[in-house]
């Protein structure tokens, strides 16, 4: 009487729902599928009979999709956020790994403005009043889960340490129609500049 009862629990711990996923959003898509002669639309809402508001070509690589909507991604044109088919998009495994950062991630905030991207091996962080400043990138931190977005960095100068927090959730930088799929709250603090919070939004695309 026990071996089916046996078989039950293990089938049970195999079921999808305990799967791990494989990406999670955001993260980078290749176009695939798409014919050398065409190209692959991005519609205004996620339906096949929305207008067309740009188009991306049969090669592209390194598209950053921001959310998912029964079957179609979610991506950004120019200023605006507009919807590809899905079918037509192939994840990349070589985006969010361990203790790494991508390095076309680009973070930036509003009233106060600012800029935060990678720079020569560091961190480059950057205000309309003080211009670009260069930092060492001393530790990147990731919260352990399959290909998470999440991440914790620390850099620093000899003005002093900016620590961040980067995660996934829907973002606006209130000046554009751009979808952000990942937020970040910046700190800045030591003896030879301000201290101070700072929050924006983040992005890999190109």
């Amino acid at each position: 009487m026990l071996r089916p009862i046996l078989l039950t629990l293990a089938l049970a711990c195999a079921t999808p729902a305990l799967a791990t996923p494989e990406y999670v959003l955001p993260t980078l898509f290749d176009v695939t599928g798409v014919a050398a002669n065409d190209m692959l639309n991005i519609r205004e809402r996620p339906d096949a009979s929305s207008p067309v508001i740009g188009t991306l070509p049969p090669g592209a690589r390194g598209i950053e999709v921001v959310a998912e909507r029964k079957g179609w991604a979610q991506v950004n044109t120019r200023e605006r956020s507009g919807w590809v088919n899905a079918r037509f998009l192939m994840y990349r495994t070589d985006v969010w790994e361990p203790g790494k950062l991508p390095a076309s991630l680009r973070c930036s905030g509003t009233e106060p403005f600012w800029g935060l991207s990678q720079a020569a091996g560091g961190m480059a962080f950057s205000t309309p009043e003080g211009g670009d400043r260069a930092m060492e990138l001393r530790k990147v931190m990731d919260d352990g889960r399959f290909r998470s977005p999440v991440r914790g960095l620390i850099a620093g100068d000899a003005r002093g340490r900016l620590t961040a927090v980067i995660r996934p959730e829907q973002c606006s930088d209130g000046m554009s129609d751009r979808a952000y799929g990942m937020s970040a709250t910046l700190i800045l603090d030591g003896s030879g500049q301000v201290s101070r919070m700072l929050m924006g939004c983040c992005t890999i695309g190109q």
